[in-house]
């Protein structure tokens, strides 16, 4: 069987080099005689794993030294609760809804304290990011929240909000190292790697030191307190080891690949090529307002239910597998995260086009 071109929106498809080196050293990593799966998070060997791992991501997003790198568990679902625990100092926070996620976590965050939509663009199905320049934030507000790209949508926040003076947490699940970002725009930026950087199981949370304290909510278990992380170093208990080791590879495929701004590049070439032919076709169209499209899922439909069902069938059949849409939204979603080749954007728009001449 070849290998297709998944556009899953994650788990989702890994630089094939880096399964091929995970297969390779499956039975015995670098002499050691035994797999990464099977190795002490105690060990020399795995130690030095996730400290290369972790200077290789600061290396690439230019993380300063007063901002921690965690490898955590729980998804980004469990990090909804984490934020306000951490947080909620003043048991206040304000949140921008644009999607499913930022919802999630509005409703996460009330269990804690006051959360207040800021702005939102619920009215029409989340297909824009709302006017972020003037937003009723008061003082006593801990932070501001937003999820910068929105997976299920598939808009991004191309500026992010004056949260005037308030510390900015992002949910960068989806568009995690996609281009270059300035860290110390933010005081949380955390994500789920199984869309842009490895197998579900981990979340990597880049945090600025002085939010890291032992003032959290009352109730908080240890586990979810982040100093209790930041002071074991990501070690606190068994971390997911494996998934933790292939993320590493993934940060050296993406230094050897150039960068963040090589992959920013790759990545807008191949938007441009999908949404070029949306915006010309007379059958699919795409869903999101120009300015606010997403790089890394873009949502598209043709206006009938059983056409749609009808085009992932033939797709799929074709290799171009998980286009169907999010169940919010219905139609199809083709996610074109890093590792996802050119050819396979070039070659899925070849087939859209044969799929238009034979329905349109």
């Amino acid at each position: 069987m070849s290998r297709v071109y998944n556009f899953s929106a994650g788990p989702a498809v890994l630089p094939e080099e880096v399964l091929k080196e995970a297969a390779d050293e499956m039975l015995d990593y670098q002499g050691s005689g035994m797999s990464v799966m099977e190795m002490s998070h105690r060990s020399k060997v795995y130690d030095n794993i996730i400290k290369e791992a972790e200077q290789d991501l600061r290396d690439l997003l230019n993380i300063p030294d007063n901002y921690k790198v965690l490898f955590l568990q729980g998804g980004a679902s469990q990090f909804f609760a984490e934020v306000p625990m951490n947080l909620m100092k003043n048991r206040k926070a304000g949140y921008i809804l644009t999607g499913q996620w930022a919802k999630k976590a509005f409703q996460e965050a009330k269990i804690y304290g006051e959360a207040v939509e800021l702005a939102s663009s619920a009215d029409e199905t989340f297909s824009y990011i709302p006017d972020c320049s003037d937003l009723p934030i008061t003082d006593d507000m801990d932070y501001v929240y937003i999820c910068e790209n929105n997976t299920i949508y598939g808009t991004k926040y191309k500026k992010l909000p004056n949260t005037k003076g308030r510390i900015l947490v992002s949910d960068v699940s989806s568009c995690f190292l996609s281009e270059p970002m300035d860290v110390t725009n933010y005081g949380v930026v955390y994500g789920g790697v199984q869309k842009n950087i490895g197998p579900a199981g981990v979340v990597i949370a880049i945090i600025r030191e002085d939010l890291i304290t032992d003032d959290v909510l009352p109730g908080t278990p240890t586990m979810l307190k982040w100093k209790t992380q930041a002071d074991n170093d990501s070690l606190y208990n068994t971390p997911p080891c494996y998934n933790i080791y292939i993320c590493g590879k993934v940060f050296k495929w993406l230094k050897k690949m150039g960068g963040l701004s090589v992959m920013k590049e790759r990545n807008e070439e191949k938007a441009k090529i999908l949404y070029d032919f949306l915006d010309q076709s007379r059958l699919f169209k795409g869903t999101v307002r120009k300015e606010d499209r997403s790089l890394m899922n873009v949502p598209f439909v043709t206006g009938n239910e059983e056409l749609d069902a009808k085009f992932v069938k033939e797709a799929a059949a074709a290799g171009f597998v998980n286009l169907k849409g999010h169940r919010t939204v219905g139609g199809m979603r083709a996610s074109i995260y890093n590792a996802m080749p050119k050819a396979g954007v070039e070659k899925l728009v070849e087939f859209m086009k044969k799929f238009e001449e034979e329905n349109a």
